[in-house]
């Protein structure tokens, strides 16, 4: 279990100013449970005088004084369920450990904020994509806290939420998003109220990918398969040569891993590799197909700024090479730890924070969840 308590400053110029009836500081509480990891994180809004000026005379301002005060995560508790080895998560089990975690995370989360129920401005709960029972599992309890506090709710896009927590945490204001995870594989650009997928998986994510090659070699899902095969990559000394995939603006992994079942493996049991070498390979090869792509899009938008947002994001060797292709062509790249590229309550309240400065409005039956609920599918309220 991880959890926030840090400050998280605004971006100048890139942030909505919030409804002059929610003045001068909100608590948003935000729960997040598509996957493996159930979470609750507790974002205070403080507006400073000089952005209260500009929404008096209906303006946009800089922001001032005091920055890190803008956005300040006071809570971020989080659970994961961890299957044994050469296991994955399955929906139903990972559903009742999230039912089981729930009301201690709110507990929690509200007591390391050091606030009550009565001070949360409102409820936000992320509505897809995800797996249908961890969603719904997360999403009675929002309903539940809604009613029983009597505050609006506000369903938010989880690939949304991983871009804003991402902008917010790393002062981007307009990059091209990479957004690796275990069920998403996306390069996003923002344009005329939307984010707009570039390029994409057209079978498995990346993340699904990593967890895969993890069970073949047996490797711990202790913290995360992934992390474990970053580890390891770093002992590897040969290169396997492996299928690279990439489709103009979208990426395949599906093959990639077929042939690792039938070619890598031959060549680990008859000693012509070892598993370091192989997961060495592969970080290479589908790091390299996400550059490439990502560098595309960096073309055709003009930007030289690049975010990396999802669990696989926390992956320094990609960081790596997504920092030197971006460098090469004059740009940079924002990159975050584990405590905000890994699933939390604290981004699906940001972007649910936004949503409602902006004045959305949400019905209960709104919270009904989606398995598939597109990036680009969100009117993204608060970006001019």
């Amino acid at each position: 279990m991880g959890s926030g308590g840090e400050g998280i400053s605004g971006i100048e110029g890139n942030l909505p100013l919030p409804r002059a009836d929610l003045l001068p500081s909100q608590y948003f509480l935000g729960i997040e449970g598509s996957a493996n990891k159930v979470g609750v994180g507790i974002v205070k809004y403080k507006l400073e005088r000089g952005a209260l000026a500009a929404v008096k005379h209906k303006a946009r301002t800089i922001w001032s004084d005091r920055e890190e005060d803008q956005y300040i995560i006071l809570a971020n508790p989080r659970k994961t369920y961890i299957p044994p080895p050469g296991q994955g998560f399955l929906p139903r089990d990972t559903a009742w450990h999230h039912q089981q975690h729930i009301v201690g995370l709110i507990q929690l989360a509200l007591a390391e904020a050091k606030i009550t129920s009565d001070q949360v401005t409102c409820i936000c709960v992320t509505k897809g994509p995800g797996m249908g029972g961890p969603l719904r599992s997360c999403a009675v309890a929002a309903r539940v806290l809604a009613r029983l506090w009597k505050k609006p709710i506000v369903p938010v896009n989880h690939c949304v939420a991983h871009v804003e927590m991402g902008r917010v945490a790393t002062k981007a204001a307009d990059p091209v998003v990479l957004y690796v995870s275990g069920g998403n594989t996306q390069v996003i650009a923002y344009s005329m109220r939307r984010y707009r997928i570039f390029g994409e998986t057209i079978d498995i994510a990346v993340g699904n990918c990593l967890d895969r090659f993890a069970r073949l070699l047996n490797l711990s899902n202790d913290p995360s398969p992934g992390y474990n095969i970053e580890q390891l990559a770093k002992k590897g000394r040969q290169y396997v040569a492996l299928p690279y995939v990439v489709k103009g603006m979208d990426v395949s992994f599906a093959g990639l891993l077929s042939f690792i079942e039938k070619e890598g493996l031959v060549k680990l049991e008859s000693n012509m590799c070892t598993a370091a070498d192989l997961c060495f390979s592969l970080q290479e090869t589908i790091f390299a197909m996400l550059v490439e792509i990502t560098e595309r899009a960096m073309a055709h938008c003009g930007q030289r700024q690049v975010l990396i947002v999802g669990g696989v994001g926390c992956n320094r060797r990609l960081q790596e090479m997504m920092k030197a292709m971006a460098v090469e062509r004059g740009g940079s790249v924002c990159a975050m730890d584990h405590r905000y590229c890994i699933d939390n309550g604290g981004m699906i309240a940001q972007a649910g924070a936004f949503a409602h400065q902006y004045g959305a409005s949400f019905a209960l039956s709104d919270t009904a969840c989606t398995q598939r609920f597109r990036t680009d599918a969100v009117e993204v309220l608060w970006r001019p």
